[in-house]
């Protein structure tokens, strides 16, 4: 493990010319420095990214999402009482020691398995001053590179990546690539919703549809969206995303948004493009999704999941026969 050096330029003006295009991004940056109040008080002194989903964390599914992209660079930006994310991707030698005695192969190879799958780095944000501020800290590291945004609370299936598409749009466009998933219209006031128009027909040959992105707008009612699709926890982005965060004034809530930044580049001509997901999304960041999270993906699993299936049917069918008892 590395702590990534931090540290400050000044600049002015408008950002230079993409240097980007044509380079597939190989580092990605992870927020992680909240405070998860919606699980407080299992977060007190646990972070969130370490909940466990099933017998993994939510953070090692996310890594590993950026590690079979190709990514093999990842920056923590961590907060106060976080370290324990950084040593779940060290080596425990008197762990793995302990269960080579024992000849339990399977569980050494699952504790070897994070440590193998990138190059763990940190930096600390000292004050949450929002997502932009928080991508801002990574500037060092990044060391004028393309490079992606992966939220610490939300994961895709391994079985239909969107990750890939984004980096190869990006590596071709030299600009800013977002991933929407289409929401119903009673749910757009809880996300970025974009407007958008179709993109050029060459860049529709990377598994999934995009779509070339003229505005964004904050969390709108049902009555001023744009569109139906909405802006998840995954971006990549050009490195004179640097510079225009340093541009962007506080918005919303006091903090430095990442959107806002990204809306600048985007009328000062830089292009962004949309990826469009239509496959399974794990959102962990709220308690709901969580558990939803946990039961899909261990009635997945060729160990558990029989056994797990069986006692669910069960559970549910006692729970609506108990309630039609209660109801009669």
């Amino acid at each position: 493990m590395v702590d990534s050096a931090r540290t400050t330029t000044e600049t002015t003006g408008a950002p230079s010319p993409s240097i980007s295009e044509g380079r597939r991004a190989v580092k990605a940056v992870i927020p992680a420095a909240g405070l998860a109040t919606r699980f407080l008080p299992a977060t007190k002194a646990v972070p969130k990214e370490l909940l466990p989903v099933v017998d993994r964390p939510v953070l090692e599914y996310i890594v590993e999402e950026a590690a079979d992209a190709g990514i093999s660079d990842v920056l923590l930006i961590t907060g106060r009482g976080k370290t324990s994310m950084v040593d779940h991707f060290d080596r425990r030698p008197d762990l793995e020691a302990r269960l080579i005695e024992k000849g339990d192969d399977e569980r050494l190879a699952a504790v070897r398995r994070p440590s193998e799958l990138a190059e763990i780095y940190t930096c600390r944000q000292h004050e949450p001053l929002g997502l932009g501020h928080a991508v801002g800290t990574a500037e060092s590291h990044i060391a004028g590179e393309p490079f992606a945004v992966l939220l610490g609370d939300e994961f895709v299936d391994e079985s239909d990546p969107l990750l890939p598409a984004m980096l190869d749009l990006q590596s071709r466009t030299g600009g800013i690539v977002l991933a929407f998933i289409e929401v119903e219209p009673e749910e757009v006031r809880r996300y970025g919703i974009a407007s958008v128009e179709a993109a050029e027909s060459s860049l529709q040959d990377v598994g999934h549809e995009v779509v070339r992105v003229t505005g964004l707008v904050e969390k709108p009612t049902p009555e001023e969206a744009p569109s139906n699709l909405a802006v998840v926890g995954r971006y990549v982005l050009p490195a004179s995303i640097f510079n225009a965060i340093k541009r962007t004034k506080p918005g919303s809530g006091g903090e430095i948004q990442l959107t806002d930044a990204m809306a600048l580049l985007l009328a000062e001509g830089t292009p962004v493009h949309g990826v469009i997901y239509r496959g399974i999304r794990y959102d962990t960041g709220q308690p709901l999704g969580y558990l939803q999270a946990v039961v899909q993906l261990a009635a997945k699993r060729q160990d558990i999941g029989p056994a797990f299936r069986s006692w669910l049917l069960g559970f549910v069918e006692s729970i609506d026969g108990s309630e039609g008892s209660a109801r009669s």
